[in-house]
């Protein structure tokens, strides 16, 4: 097996060997920097399956006693 080298897409940086081969495409600090950027949660309603929540105005909504 040759050693190829990739390459960060966001800093050109080298990304690691075994980072690279779980199919990362990121090095770690830039992979850090884009987990911090994304936020979401999931809910589960009742007798309803799992929500995907990516605005917090939505996951206010789902509470059917709130007052505002």
């Amino acid at each position: 097996m040759k050693n190829h080298r990739t390459f960060c897409r966001m800093c050109g940086d080298v990304v690691a060997n075994k980072r690279s081969a779980l199919g990362y495409k990121l090095c770690l600090l830039c992979g850090d920097e884009m987990a911090h950027q994304r936020k979401f949660t999931i809910a589960c309603n009742n007798k309803q399956g799992y929500e995907l929540i990516t605005d917090l105005s939505m996951l206010k909504q789902l509470n059917p006693k709130r007052t505002t």
